[in-house]
């Protein structure tokens, strides 16, 4: 009996000892819950993780300027030019032919004209047929020069050197004034466009480095900052940042992404 009591005697002490120990626990959690507003945002932000996508530096569609026939995409997709280079060739023989004609017109105008001005020395031709005929030879020379515009619109060079990115006619295809031909993009320079959040900008400068992680090769590479953005989204408190690979690296291609890793100031 004397066993018993002194069993329930120390139980009872030990839940006694055991309760104070639990309060302090409990206290502690609710000092965690309490923990600044800032401190928190600020973990978030370091642990937060910020995707960006591979661009190419400058990028266009070249689109048909005429109606014709498309005769030479010397470039298939995928295949590198230089500035300069032809990218598409078109069929122009009927604008070469509206050329010769618009010369010959050109040619009987300033003859008629000659002739005009011979006439009107000699007292043999009013002054308002003279100023027709050399009305005439204008006319003339601006359809000449119109005809010579076209054809220069028979061939679009590279505007800057680069890659096809995608093809969109065909050879020995008939296009229209405005019609897409190809995708170009020049990728000498990749680039990352992201967001990052505004608190950032007590601290992230012009040309400061980081690294990014990108998912396809699974390698990390040198990026620096190049550009910040002129507004803040008062929604998601964020703002776009533009950067750029440091260096040359073969197997990066535009699209590709990953993750950013920038060292957040403590």
């Amino acid at each position: 009996m004397k066993t018993r009591q002194r069993l329930r005697v120390l139980f009872l002490s030990g839940l006694l000892l055991a309760t104070p120990v639990v309060a302090v626990e409990r206290q502690a959690g609710a000092a965690n819950s309490t923990m600044p507003a800032t401190t928190a945002v600020k973990a978030g932000f370091e642990r937060q993780d910020i995707r960006a996508q591979l661009l190419p530096r400058r990028f266009t569609t070249i689109a048909a300027e005429i109606g014709a026939k498309v005769s030479r995409l010397p470039f298939p997709e995928g295949a590198s030019f230089k500035s300069g280079q032809l990218l598409v060739g078109f069929d122009c023989s009927v604008q070469h032919a509206m050329l010769q004609k618009a010369k010959a017109e050109l040619s009987a105008a300033q003859q008629t004209h000659v002739s005009n001005k011979r006439l009107y020395e000699l007292n043999s031709l009013g002054k308002l047929d003279l100023d027709v005929s050399g009305a005439n030879v204008n006319k003339a020379a601006s359809e000449v020069g119109a005809q010579q515009a076209v054809l220069g619109k028979c061939s679009i060079a590279a505007p800057f050197s680069g890659r096809v990115a995608e093809q969109k006619a065909r050879e020995q295809q008939f296009v229209q004034p405005g019609q897409a031909l190809l995708d170009i993009l020049d990728d000498s320079v990749l680039e990352l466009e992201f967001l990052v959040p505004s608190a950032w900008l007590s601290w992230l400068k012009i040309d400061m480095t980081f690294q990014v992680e990108i998912d396809e090769t699974r390698k990390t590479y040198p990026a620096k900052f190049t550009r910040i953005g002129a507004r803040i989204d008062p929604v998601s408190q964020s703002v776009k940042v533009a950067a750029a690979i440091d260096g040359k690296f073969p197997e990066l291609i535009a699209g590709m992404s990953g993750r950013v890793r920038v060292q957040v100031p403590k």
